[in-house]
């Protein structure tokens, strides 16, 4: 039965990379350090333990490998260790040297439930001392252990998959470099690692380095254990490194120069990376079963690991302000592109003192100077309504003022009330009935009057929406703000809009001026005025309607690009916002601006996403063009969200409707 509250249960698994003090040319002690270690991380909820290469007799045992009696020790080692391995709920994976065939191996073996589940061998020893004791591939690719009954595969070729710990399926590696493209290509969700390189100046940073990088490129995550403690200093150091990294975080890492016997553990999103791997080379996966094993995990743990609240920003904060950067001159580069493939014409843009077309025009703005144009050439447009209030209109004019562009303001009433009263709509007759229909001649005529404008003054109207209005539905459909000659923000949720209006303004691109309308413009409240209130009332929420937009961002990334279920992603959710005083929040957002949710909101907020999300595909599968700007945000129908208009969200709303009932949760349905 699925527990919802079980990490296991929703696709996350912990991992331990141990540090031992070795006794070299010990096996016996070496067996009751690595027995120890494995237990610990069997009560701490892992179901991968990995240790150093030769972790039976350390990699500097040197020409005591020549020796029968250590090689008897291992044996009986090796027995020891998968006797007592019985009652572990994990799989442990060591090093030990291994004489098969006539030849000497440099061996990993994974041991569970008192059984040997493989034993993996190093193909091939780039340091050339290593050569003097080990065979490579070409003397002992098919060789057989008479001592273990066993098979030996070479590391890195079958992966090891543990059956009751859904994703889970392990390379075994001994050295570097490692083929990770390989292994992403094969099916295998993580990378375990036994490393034995001694340690010089730099060598931790820059190994920490290639593992990441190569994790998230191949969205693969990698456990590496190194030699450390008690090996011999006779000619090399070791420091001991520990790491664990996912699709390119570092979710954990030791203290290189600790003593004694240490557990560095990392919850691993398993979930996460399955969907990953679909999304980078469906077609040209290969599942290998590999190795098969059963290790009964512990589901009694709690997740220790912190989502980021907001997905779409490198989970490393200092590089937060290069990531937001790149994401401005991204959609800079791609309107100037498009200005120049047509002619150079005016940009038209509507400006209504919200995010969005705010933040386009800085885009547009920034075009202008790249292109040694003038700001003037930049055709800005403010059309107050029925609703629009003083602030918003002040603080449009205000902005198009400082910034010097060409600025015009359109009042739509009296169109509006023509047409309604044309259409025979009842406030047209002066009935306060404020429709749909209301709503949307509004938002209709700005559009309409932005393309006739353009046509008459050899301009291109610039589109403003963004990447959460769009996956929500938030748009008036055909002749409305779904709909422009080209747009720059598709590619931008709503919620890094304000990060980047923020960085915008750290960064004092457009001087002081200009920051204090885009400081006012960050602090009012979202909202389409489009319908009007009465003195006292509450304006017109967008997020009242549609759900917070920190929710439905990270909804859009975890149920829409990664495909995880609605319990999967309701997890997730809970981690990450469950509790505003954890986790890391970005440079901005302080007191109230942090906030959380209970599990009724979460869920209640998902339903109304997925019910959205599915009814409104008719409105993404004809998009204006606009640039992608960040993995994992476009809904172009040309290629990155291919969706029937007409699917049913029925099996998605009722998975979130008996998860809430079975956590006795009465939701409300919108």
């Amino acid at each position: 039965m699925y527990d919802f509250h079980s990490p296991l249960a929703n696709g996350f698994v912990r991992v331990a990379a141990a540090n031992i003090p070795i006794k070299v040319g010990d096996p016996a002690a070496n067996a009751a350090r690595i027995i120890e270690a494995a237990s610990q991380a069997g009560e701490a909820g892992a179901s991968v333990v990995v240790f150093q290469e030769l972790t039976l007799v350390g990699v500097t045992a040197d020409d005591l490998l020549f020796q029968d009696t250590l090689h008897e020790e291992c044996e009986a080692a090796i027995e020891t260790i998968k006797q007592t391995s019985s009652n572990w709920p994990l799989v442990a994976l060591f090093g030990a040297p291994l004489q098969a065939e006539g030849k000497m191996l440099n061996a990993a073996i994974a041991v569970a439930r008192g059984q040997i589940a493989g034993v993996w061998f190093a193909p091939s020893h780039s340091a050339p001392m290593r050569k003097r004791w080990f065979s490579s591939r070409s003397d002992a690719s098919a060789a057989y252990s008479v001592i273990l009954d066993q098979p030996l595969f070479i590391a890195g070729e079958i992966p090891l998959t543990v059956q009751d710990v859904p994703g889970l399926s392990i390379s075994v590696q001994l050295q570097e470099p490692i083929d990770y493209q390989m292994q992403a290509k094969h099916g295998v969700s993580l990378v375990a690692n036994l490393g034995g390189a001694p340690a010089f100046a730099g060598t931790a940073r820059h190994r920490l380095a290639r593992a990441r990088e190569a994790s998230r490129t191949t969205k693969l995550a990698v456990v590496y254990a190194g030699a450390g403690e008690g090996e011999s200093t006779t000619d090399y150091a070791w420091d001991g490194q520990a790491f664990i990294v996912e699709a390119g975080e570092v979710l954990a890492q030791n203290d290189r120069f600790g003593s004694g016997l240490r557990l560095t553990y990392a919850d691993i999103d398993l979930a996460r990376l399955q969907a990953e791997h679909k999304l980078l080379s469906p077609a040209q996966e290969e599942m290998f079963a590999g190795q098969q094993v059963c290790v009964r995990p512990r589901s009694d743990w709690t997740l220790e690991r912190r989502l980021p609240r907001f997905p779409y920003l490198d989970t490393d904060p200092q590089l937060w302000e290069a990531d937001l950067e790149d994401m401005f001159n991204l959609q800079v580069q791609a309107l100037m592109r498009r200005l120049e493939a047509t002619g150079n014409p005016h940009p038209v843009i509507g400006i209504s003192g919200g995010l969005d077309s705010t933040h386009a025009l800085l885009v547009c703005v920034e075009a202008m100077e790249r292109m040694g144009r003038p700001r003037t050439d930049i055709l800005t447009f403010t059309m107050p309504g029925f609703a629009t209030t003083s602030h918003t209109k002040n603080n449009a004019t205000k902005l198009c003022e400082v910034l010097g562009t060409t600025f015009e303001v359109i009042d739509i009433r009296d169109t509006a009330r023509q047409m309604l009263a044309d259409m025979g709509h009842p406030f047209g007759r002066g009935e306060e009935v404020y429709d749909v229909t209301f709503e949307n001649v509004q938002a209709g005529l700005r559009t309409d009057f932005l393309f006739r404008i353009a046509n008459g003054r050899r301009g291109l109207v610039i589109g403003t929406g963004d990447y959460s209005e769009l996956m929500l539905g938030w748009c008036t459909f055909g002749v409305g703000d779904h709909m422009s000659h080209y747009s720059v923000n598709p590619g931008v949720p709503k919620t890094l809009m304000q990060h980047l209006i923020r960085w915008i303004m750290a960064s004092n691109r457009f001087g002081e001026e200009v920051n204090s309308t885009l400081d006012s413009i960050l602090k009012t409240e979202i909202t389409p005025e489009l319908i009007p209130t009465r003195e006292g009332e509450e304006a017109q929420s967008t997020q009242a309607m549609i759900g917070p937009y920190v929710l439905q961002d990270f909804n859009a990334y975890y149920l829409v690009h990664l495909g995880l279920s609605p319990e999967l992603t309701a997890f997730r959710t809970l981690n990450a916002w469950g509790s505003a005083g954890e986790g890391v929040w970005p440079t901005g957002l302080e007191g109230a601006d942090r906030i959380e949710f209970d599990l009724k909101q979460i869920l209640t907020w998902e339903r109304v996403f997925l019910r959205r999300f599915f009814t409104n595909q008719f409105k993404r599968s004809t998009l204006a063009n606009g640039p992608r700007v960040l993995e994992g945000a476009n809904l172009s129908p040309r290629g990155d969200l291919m969706l029937a208009s007409d699917v049913s969200p029925a099996p998605w709303l009722a998975r979130i409707d008996k998860l809430a009932e079975s956590l006795g949760i009465n939701l409300e349905k919108r």
